[in-house]
């Protein structure tokens, strides 16, 4: 079993900045793929950014520019850095973690981030 716990979210005005972080425990090797997703009020949940255990990312258009991905492996977590805030990325955060062999995909919590205008 693998556990994410997610912190950093909260309430920021527009044009502001936060931090999220998110931390993996468990038993297993390595991670191959970890992420953020976002789900809005009404909304499908969908892809925010994610990282391979070798550097490559990946981004959603939306946020491409703002957005900055990271992740240590030997602590086993991942960031978000998320710049120049709008009131659209008003989002449920969920942390996402893949083991590409096994097909096995496990998510956190969530953290919330509201944005004001």
């Amino acid at each position: 079993q693998v556990q994410l716990v997610e912190s950093g979210g909260g309430l920021v005005q527009a044009g502001g900045s936060l931090r999220l972080s998110c931390a993996a425990s468990g038993t297993f090797f390595r991670i191959n793929v970890m992420g953020w997703h976002r789900q809005a009020p009404g909304k499908q949940r969908e892809l925010v950014a994610t990282m391979t255990s070798s550097g490559t990312t990946n981004y959603a258009d939306f946020v491409k520019g703002r957005f900055t991905i990271s992740r240590d492996n030997a602590k086993k977590t991942v960031s978000l850095q998320m710049n120049s805030l709008e009131p659209e990325d008003t989002a449920v955060y969920y942390c996402n973690a893949y083991f590409t062999r096994v097909g096995a995909d496990y998510w956190g919590q969530g953290t919330q981030v509201t944005v004001s205008s």
